[in-house]
């Protein structure tokens, strides 16, 4: 859903913005509904030889867990220009061979979405320039691995634990896995 051109932001905030409205309901009375608008993000699995890039990552209000890379995109950054920068900065990595194979929206009450992408051919070319914030280490991990990674509890990218699983009961977890190493 997004959010209607009649809604009148209440609160503007560092990341989320909320939003009112009234909206008329199915016996003709109205009520009040809110939504919250934060700026897109972007998840990147970068590959490199026959290896995935994941990161292990620790931020002062979270303990350090894996996940992929991502982060938020800038004020009117194209989704796959912040995912360049995003793997740039978080690991030092960069792809010629970005392709987009999946966006998400999280909550249907929040206007964001998280835009997926594979980073083929990633090579190491600078260190990671890391925020104040993050203290990142990057591990290169085997497909099989990346799934079992992906599968523990502890794993910080939980909708790509779903994405995987999802795939899994589909019985296509073996062609996203030729996906993320084509040529």
């Amino acid at each position: 859903m997004k959010i209607p051109k009649n809604a009148k932001k209440v609160f503007e905030g560092k990341i989320f913005d909320t939003y009112q409205w009234q909206q008329k309901m199915f016996d003709g009375s109205f009520e009040t509904f809110e939504m919250l608008d934060r700026v897109d993000t972007v998840q990147i699995i970068p590959i490199t030889g026959n290896k995935i890039v994941l990161v292990n990552e620790e931020q002062p209000t979270l303990s350090k867990m894996m996940g992929v890379v991502g982060g938020r995109l800038e004020k009117n950054e194209k989704p796959i220009d912040g995912a360049r920068r995003e793997m740039l900065e978080e690991t030092g990595y960069s792809s010629d061979n970005l392709e987009k194979f999946d966006e998400w929206r999280p909550y249907h009450k929040i206007n964001w979405t998280v835009h997926r992408f594979i980073a083929r051919n990633a090579k190491k070319i600078v260190e990671p320039h890391l925020d104040p914030g993050e203290r990142i280490e990057t591990k290169l991990v085997s497909f099989a691995e990346f799934v079992k990674i992906a599968t523990a509890q502890n794993f910080r990218s939980q909708d790509i634990t779903f994405y995987l699983l999802k795939l899994h009961y589909q019985k296509k977890l073996k062609e996203f896995k030729k996906k993320l190493f084509q040529k």
